[in-house]
């Protein structure tokens, strides 16, 4: 950039310091930023849900053992249960019986649903439709903060850039108060210029001040992304220094179909799919196999003799049986119907969604196509403004101690040289601000940081 690089940038002290690059930063938000680490806590919930759902395919085995003592009174007749209702085996008299008996039964039985008509493929798919989900959300917050950190970035840059600009500001008009202090004491010109060197120079540290305020400020946001103390966070700002006077075209073509937002919501919708697919399943007849085996004491005998309450603590008789169920409720056809119709809303509505985000990321792209041929044209013409500024300010201060010219002069071309030098910071920043806006609406904004990584 010639000159006006040199002018600009100091080196100096600041490599002394630590960097940290981008993908240091990066790294560290992936770390410790609590959003992204809840998000990979569902992830990880999602892949045990999975795991759960699988085994919901095991059958049903249980046992139980139950020991009772009680009355034995019954009556022949059907009924309903409704709980916990004493055994109607048995128990059939002329009259209630008062005695106490005792009984035992232990009880071992399965059930295994053995045909769903593909239900069971349909929860799995539903279990991993959910852990896709739950990953896009992930990477889609994971792309907005990273795209949230480069925006810091090279904001933070631009203004560590400016404070070494307000700092050469403020050594010209300390230069320039230098030269009025010693004419002013050899009578060459009023003393008054002098108070006006001065008010230039304490607005100059004002300005230096403001900046410094608005570097800690992203610093702080910085902080709150990565994690780290504000204090350790330095970027290199020798990245300026790689700079040309035109940045070379970076063309990152739309990559839409990997764009981590649309990404996103491409999944909620193919979810709300796979969900309909469950509710087809759901409301399907189900064959069920069933078996138990169970072994009875009781201290009634078969001939209804009451023998003592010991008697019925064993087991006297053992039984088992077998055998399959067709269950189907014939109502199914009334439910599934209403949960299918608010699936197919609910799928709507993502697609609108979806196609509301593919919309707004075309309109980002060819926004900052525009503001990238803005940008492009103001950079060819910065090191003329520089280059001139620069050759005007030299002249005034040698005209201004000639006598030739006032005080407002000099402190115009100082201006002009000022003003110049922050238009060279926000033009080379509106560029590559333009291109991140471009390659987080295309989906190319790893390529974006990998090539500002190249810079260095």
């Amino acid at each position: 950039m010639g000159m006006g690089l040199l002018l600009l940038w100091g080196g100096g002290s600041a490599s002394a310091q630590t960097h940290l690059t981008l993908l240091d930063l990066i790294a560290a938000s992936k770390t410790n930023l609590p959003l992204l680490k809840q998000k990979q806590a569902l992830v990880n919930a999602a892949q045990a849900r999975f795991t759960a759902t699988k085994h919901s395919f095991l059958p049903v085995i249980a046992g139980a053992d139950e020991v009772n003592i009680g009355t034995d009174n019954s009556l022949s007749g059907a009924l309903f249960s409704m709980g916990l209702i004493p055994s109607a085996s048995g128990g059939i008299t002329a009259a209630n019986n008062m005695q106490a008996a005792t009984g035992n039964i232990a009880v071992v039985s399965g059930d295994y649903s053995l045909v769903n008509f593909g239900l069971n493929q349909a929860k799995i798919n539903a279990a991993q439709s959910d852990i896709q989900l739950n990953q896009a959300d992930l990477s889609k917050d994971l792309y907005t903060v990273k795209a949230k950190l480069v925006l810091l970035y090279l904001n933070l840059l631009k203004y560590e850039i400016k404070l070494t600009t307000d700092q050469q500001n403020i050594d010209r008009y300390t230069s320039i108060y230098k030269v009025i202090y010693a004419l002013s004491g050899s009578g060459l010109i009023a003393g008054a210029d002098s108070s006006m060197a001065n008010a230039e120079l304490s607005k100059a540290n004002i300005g230096y001040n403001q900046t410094l305020g608005i570097i800690n400020q992203y610093k702080e946001q910085l902080a709150f992304l990565t994690g780290l103390p504000a204090q350790q966070i330095n970027v290199d700002t020798s990245f300026y220094g790689h700079l040309h006077p035109v940045p070379p075209v970076m063309n990152f073509p739309i990559d839409s179909i990997h764009n981590p937002v649309l990404e996103y919501y491409q999944m909620r919708t193919n979810s709300f799919r796979v969900n309909e697919a469950l509710i087809r399943k759901s409301f399907l007849p189900r064959l069920h196999l069933m078996a138990s085996a169970w072994a009875r004491g009781s201290s009634i005998q078969y001939s209804n003799d009451y023998q003592p309450l010991a008697t019925g603590l064993g087991y006297q008789r053992y039984n088992y049986l077998a055998g399959i169920a067709l269950t189907y409720n014939f109502l199914n056809g009334i439910y599934k119907k209403d949960r299918l119709s608010e699936n197919r809303y609910a799928t709507e509505a993502s697609n609108q969604e979806w196609e509301q985000e593919r919309q707004a990321l075309q309109s980002q792209t060819l926004q900052a196509d525009n503001e990238l041929q803005t940008a492009r044209a103001n950079l060819k013409q910065i090191p003329v403004q520089l280059g001139s500024a620069q050759v005007v300010y030299r002249q005034k201060m040698a005209q201004y101690k000639a006598g030739l010219i006032s005080l407002i002069d000099l402190t115009n071309a100082s201006f002009v040289l000022y003003r110049s030098q922050i238009d060279y910071i926000e033009s080379n920043t509106d560029w590559y601000l333009a291109l991140l806006n471009k390659a987080v609406a295309t989906g190319t904004l790893d390529q974006f940081i990998q090539s500002l990584n190249l810079e260095y």
